[in-house]
């Protein structure tokens, strides 16, 4: 197989959509709610990167989903959430809930405590014949040095080699072609990822997103920074991200995805493969 480069499309953080809701700050990486692009609806089974900040004492109130896998990555504060399958839970930082809403379920998440909780929410969609199929719960828990300098995998197809247990270690199942990894990149480190469907001879999609822990930023990104490219390549052809910055990645050869911190922080990353 030629050794092609990755191909990047940056995702810049001000190209996403955006609403300040006073309760409610928010991001949409692909279309949702009001926001609606057609160029950025989805990407492989990925559909939904929402990153939120939920003031306290507020929050979603009940409402449904079917059919989607929806799974909540915690930055920071504490998230409540209950659903119509009686789970009752309070989420902190290194916590990651997983839904699979199947033939439908109720929820409601809301900022338990005094701050405001950061989180991402993140909707896959179901592979075929799977989106129908009884709801089912997950909680996963992941501590800081877990992710420290690697891509530690957090979210990956029932199918594969993964716990079916309600809570247990590693990562959480769901019903989909999608695998999530996450990394806390110390300055300097560079990280190396090879896609998991390497060596199948086809194209392979990816997406990588810098979550904004610097704090609430609705203008140009700033913050912590990661340059991404081919393992094979030079600087030149290299793209540089801020916090709120992502990009689509396709993986047309053998070449892997290189991934260095050259910011003065430590920067907290997503990694998605994709069909």
């Amino acid at each position: 197989m030629p050794n092609n480069p990755v191909q990047i499309i940056p995702r810049w953080s001000t190209d996403r959509g955006h609403a300040d809701h006073g309760w409610l700050k928010t991001f949409h990486t692909f279309s949702f709610a009001n926001y609606h692009d057609p160029r950025h609806s989805s990407y492989g089974a990925l559909r939904v990167i929402n990153e939120d900040r939920v003031a306290s004492g507020t929050g979603f109130g009940t409402h449904s989903h079917q059919n989607f896998e929806i799974f909540s990555y915690v930055v920071g504060g504490q998230l409540e959430h209950q659903d119509s399958m009686g789970n009752t839970e309070i989420l902190s930082r290194g916590a990651l809930q997983s839904t699979s809403a199947g033939t439908g379920i109720a929820h409601s998440e809301k900022a338990h405590g005094p701050e405001e909780v950061h989180f991402l929410q993140i909707w896959a969609s179901p592979r075929p014949g799977d989106g129908n199929k009884k709801p089912a719960y997950f909680t996963r828990n992941f501590c800081d040095e877990e992710k420290r300098n690697r891509f530690l995998l957090v979210v990956a197809p029932d199918d594969s080699s993964v716990s079916l247990s309600r809570e247990d270690k590693g990562p959480a199942p769901i019903r989909s072609h999608l695998w999530m990894y996450a990394s806390l990149i110390d300055p300097g480190v560079s990280l190396v990822h090879e896609h998991v469907g390497k060596g199948q001879g086809q194209l392979k999609k990816g997406y990588i997103h810098l979550i904004q822990t610097s704090g609430y930023n609705a203008r140009k990104s700033s913050g912590n920074t990661v340059r991404i490219g081919s393992k094979s390549t030079d600087g030149d052809s290299k793209v540089e991200l801020r916090e709120g910055d992502g990009a689509y990645l396709i993986y047309e050869g053998s070449d892997n995805l290189e991934v260095t911190n050259v910011g003065q922080g430590i920067a907290e990353v997503l990694l998605f493969d994709l069909d």
